[in-house]
């Protein structure tokens, strides 16, 4: 298998690792802030306050917290998408 970061400048390598281990913790903190209510996601954990299966603080900041996360996580793949399409050429 060839090493993706063979081609690249250590500069753009350094900035590639940056962004995945961004994105990497963005998708843990996520995760944490699910688990805390047992949902696997934000609409489920949405329905269980909705429901009183949990209480509505702390669990709605972190619902909000959990949308923000995976928002911004998305934007960062998008990002980072474009920035391999580009270093790739």
């Amino acid at each position: 298998m060839a090493n993706f970061f063979e081609k690249l400048d250590l500069q753009d390598a350094e900035r590639v690792d940056r962004l995945a281990k961004l994105a990497f913790e963005l998708r843990e903190n996520r995760a944490a802030l699910l688990r805390r209510h047992g949902a696997a996601d934000e609409a489920e954990l949405l329905e269980r306050i909705r429901s009183g299966a949990v209480a509505e603080h702390p669990a709605y900041e972190d619902y909000l917290g959990a949308r923000i996360l995976w928002e911004t996580r998305e934007a960062l793949r998008a990002e980072l998408g474009g920035l391999l399409t580009e270093l790739n050429r």
